[in-house]
């Protein structure tokens, strides 16, 4: 589907969205992650992954020191910065592209911002931590608010949603202009119907299929399908072959930016899920 061209505000800088689709790679410092867990932990690892991805291809990295996956619990702040911090300092200006850091809390973003972050990735969508977007807006940075339904401890007991994707939508505009009475720009907001956040498996089929609902809002959309357990089959391979295919049709119904754990080949998903929506396009 056509796709809306949008100016993406961060704070030094701004990306154009909708021309193509941007990759986000994933880099995640935590012990827990249920992609890859541990691997990054160490600060020169993660440096070098970072530049690793940018080198494949990523157009942004998104840093996260605390596990969302399916079960997993909570974190204390302090812990949370003790992973983080480190990180940060040690890829700071040492990147081309921008960085986002993945938290839902006021005290880690405003950290994060100061140590050279870009944009934040609230993957609550402001219903854990509201300061959350008076911080992000008092350092003119971008952010991405991620629809959540419940927390990840208690997703396994939740019934399915009644009219998904408009509920979705609906709990995103509301989450959008709690940021923008925060102070934020309407510019710096990008939207994810957080795909694997608290929904059931077929529902976020349905959503994937109908991101043209969410376009209604008039924000940039970033999804996040990667490797996510309503794809995941009994191989690795396999299930990295399901991610490219929820990959694709999220470019193709619309998608600005997808947030992805392996560029180089979602890189190649990407580049032909947008020549097809081109070519789809009427000139």
């Amino acid at each position: 589907m056509p796709r809306k061209r949008f100016e993406w505000r961060l704070r030094d800088r701004t990306l154009q969205l909708g021309e193509r689709t941007l990759i986000m790679a994933v880099l995640n410092v935590t012990p827990d992650s249920f992609s890859d867990g541990a691997k990054y932990t160490d600060p020169d690892r993660a440096f070098a992954r970072a530049i690793e991805l940018e080198e494949q291809g990523a157009d942004l990295i998104d840093i996260g020191a605390e596990s969302t996956r399916p079960g997993s619990a909570r974190i204390s702040e302090a812990e949370e910065l003790r992973r983080l911090v480190p990180v940060l300092k040690r890829v700071r200006n040492k990147l081309g592209i921008p960085l986002t850091v993945d938290t839902y809390k006021a005290a880690v973003a405003e950290k994060a911002l100061e140590l050279g972050a870009d944009a934040i990735n609230d993957p609550s969508g402001l219903t854990f931590d509201a300061d959350l977007a008076r911080k992000t807006s008092h350092a003119n940075a971008g952010l991405i608010l991620n629809h959540m339904r419940g927390t990840p401890e208690t997703w396994a007991k939740l019934p399915p949603l009644k009219n998904v994707v408009r509920t979705v939508a609906a709990e995103l505009d509301a989450a959008a202009h709690r940021a923008i009475r925060a102070g934020i720009d309407r510019r710096q907001i990008v939207i994810d119907p957080g795909i694997g956040f608290g929904k059931r498996k077929e529902q976020n089929c349905e959503i994937l299929a109908q991101l043209g609902e969410l376009a209604r809002l008039e924000f940039p959309i970033l999804v996040g399908p990667s490797r996510k357990s309503f794809l995941a089959r009994e191989s690795a391979v396999e299930t990295e072959f399901a991610s490219a295919a929820a990959v694709a049709a999220a470019v193709l119904n619309g998608a600005h930016i997808v947030r992805i754990h392996d560029v180089k080949a979602m890189k190649a998903v990407v580049e032909v899920a947008d020549e097809i929506a081109r070519s789809g396009v009427a000139v």
